[in-house]
């Protein structure tokens, strides 16, 4: 289940609907990942520079107060431990591991968060390779912090004013820009895109749940939880922490995407919930259309999970029925936060909270011998000032 098939559809989902001019550029990523991914060393470069340089493995943490508090026992894949803050660097690294073996020397990317911008930016000062983030004006503004990091390290912001500014409009652009550079190598964030860009970003953030295995084995001596939670926009560390447990039937896997004000608002980017099978960026997915086929701009208050789509993998399992999904609202996902920032001292990206948010909703079936693990995909650093608003607003949670 978390392979695409040779055409690359999970299912009904997924493909690669591009244009011509990029169709031998694809083919030719395609043929290399394929290859890469065989090469013993190639695989040895990448482990090598995952735990030197990128810190891994991250820590399983068991949450001992957290758990108190939910009755269960909580265990927190702490991937905001990584360089640079998040999960993004796992699949950054790879990429650009397989741009150097393609000789590409010019990187391009989007980001929302920022998050895999500054991953981007920063595997391509250890290479020193030219480096082109694209990034919505709104985002440009409410991830101050992370757009200084990306120049800090040598890359090229480019802030997009189309749409509503925000990752959407950023991957427009960055594939306009591949249109007309095709040359230039393409690292895609997430599990979107053509084919096989949803596949190859799962099997370089797979080390995730490869290690959730092992450390399990280790500290409770069994090799896999009842439970596993992640936030999904494009999906990326959710497919990493998922992608060991697909087929095992014994694990629950509980997704939660970005409800916003809620999916009754038309302020949501909650895709599952509300989204019609389509076409963006080159796949075919649920999408927020309206009836024409115009994208319906997506709203969350976490950059990251800002997106119309979902990666093809997440489209699938939900239909599927392996995968139950949560759209938390922006309010349960900050409330989330604070939680687990009182109750562990652990600030998590907004991001993150809304996997955390979904405790609250799945309490009532946890039992107490359960094993949870939930993936807190980045730290909060980058999300300050809109914690700093909730601390002073007059519905702080207690502070």
């Amino acid at each position: 289940m978390n392979q695409p098939d040779n055409k690359g559809y999970y299912g009904i989902f997924g493909g690669a609907y591009i244009p011509e001019i990029l169709h031998a550029s694809v083919e030719r990523l395609k043929a290399a990942f394929y290859e890469a991914k065989a090469d013993p060393a190639f695989k040895a470069e990448y482990y090598n520079l995952l735990k030197h340089y990128a810190g891994r493995p991250s820590p399983l943490y068991f949450a001992k107060r957290l758990s108190a508090t939910y009755g269960t026992n909580i265990y927190l894949k702490r991937e905001d431990l990584n360089h640079t803050g998040s999960h993004k660097i796992n699949n950054a690294l790879g990429q650009i591991l397989l741009a150097k073996r393609m000789g590409k020397t010019r990187i391009i990317a989007e980001t929302g968060a920022g998050q895999h911008g500054v991953a981007t930016a920063t595997v391509c000062a250890l290479m020193g390779m030219e480096c082109i983030v694209f990034m919505g004006k709104t985002d440009v503004e409410r991830q101050f912090l992370n757009v200084q990091k990306m120049k800090m390290l040598g890359a090229k912001v480019e802030p997009v004013t189309s749409g509503n500014m925000t990752l959407k409009d950023a991957t427009n652009e960055a594939i306009r820009y591949w249109c007309s550079n095709p040359d230039s190598f393409y690292i895609i964030g997430s599990t979107v895109g053509p084919h096989p860009y949803p596949d190859m970003v799962a099997y370089f953030q797979s080390v995730i749940s490869e290690e959730i295995k092992f450390q399990l084995q280790e500290q409770i001596d069994r090799g896999y939880p009842d439970y596993l939670i992640a936030c999904v926009g494009g999906g990326s560390n959710a497919m990493g922490t998922y992608y060991h447990y697909l087929n095992d039937e014994r694990v629950k896997i509980i997704s939660a995407e970005a409800g916003g004000l809620g999916i009754d608002s038309g302020e949501t980017a909650a895709t599952i919930h509300v989204g019609t099978i389509g076409i963006i960026h080159g796949f075919k997915t649920l999408l927020m259309q309206d009836k024409d086929g115009q994208i319906i701009e997506p709203y969350s208050i976490s950059a990251g999970l800002d997106y119309p789509g979902v990666g093809p993998a997440h489209a699938h399992f939900a239909q599927a029925g392996r995968t139950k999904m949560y759209a938390i609202n922006d309010d349960e996902a900050l409330e989330a936060a604070f939680e687990l920032t009182k109750l562990e001292g652990i600030i998590p990206a907004i991001e993150s909270a809304h996997a955390l948010a979904v405790l609250k909703k799945e309490q009532p079936n946890f039992k107490p011998d359960d094993v949870v693990v939930l993936t807190v995909s980045g730290r909060g650093d980058k999300d300050i000032d809109t914690y700093i608003k909730r601390i002073t607003s007059i519905n702080s949670p207690g502070f």
